[in-house]
């Protein structure tokens, strides 16, 4: 989980991938975070994100290193309605704080389950994560 989440931080922006009806939707994500040994990110309530994640759990995202390495990481998000999750994940983001807070009613967090993640180059084996 540590070099998921190094890898993912390092990276700063990673891209989430989303299926809208049969149609794969990819946006760009900034937010890693660990909480309770579990891989979190965020949204609002209110982006078209969220409705697609209730209605298609099953993720993909994939963020590119510096150094040409990549990793992808796929998963089902499952929503954690907690306000302790929410805080922690605005404890280490607190740039998120200008939009978003505890309890508000559109701070949405969600876990990856069953998460896998493969970091990949150009010139070594893959490395596979179960996370």
């Amino acid at each position: 989980m540590n070099e998921v989440l190094e890898f993912l931080k390092a990276c700063g922006t990673y891209y989430l991938a989303t299926n809208d009806g049969g149609q794969p939707r990819v946006r760009p994500f900034g937010t890693a975070h660990c909480f309770e040994g579990k891989l979190y990110f965020q949204t609002g309530r209110s982006k078209k994100v969220a409705e697609q994640l209730k209605a298609e759990p099953r993720v993909e995202l994939c963020a590119v290193a510096a150094d040409g390495r990549w990793i992808r990481v796929t998963g089902e998000a499952v929503l954690d309605e907690r306000i302790a999750a929410q805080e922690s994940m605005l404890e280490d983001y607190p740039e998120l704080r200008a939009m978003y807070a505890p309890g508000d009613g559109n701070t949405e967090v969600y876990y990856l389950k069953n998460a896998r993640a493969v970091i990949c180059s150009f010139t070594a084996a893959p490395v596979e994560i179960e996370l």
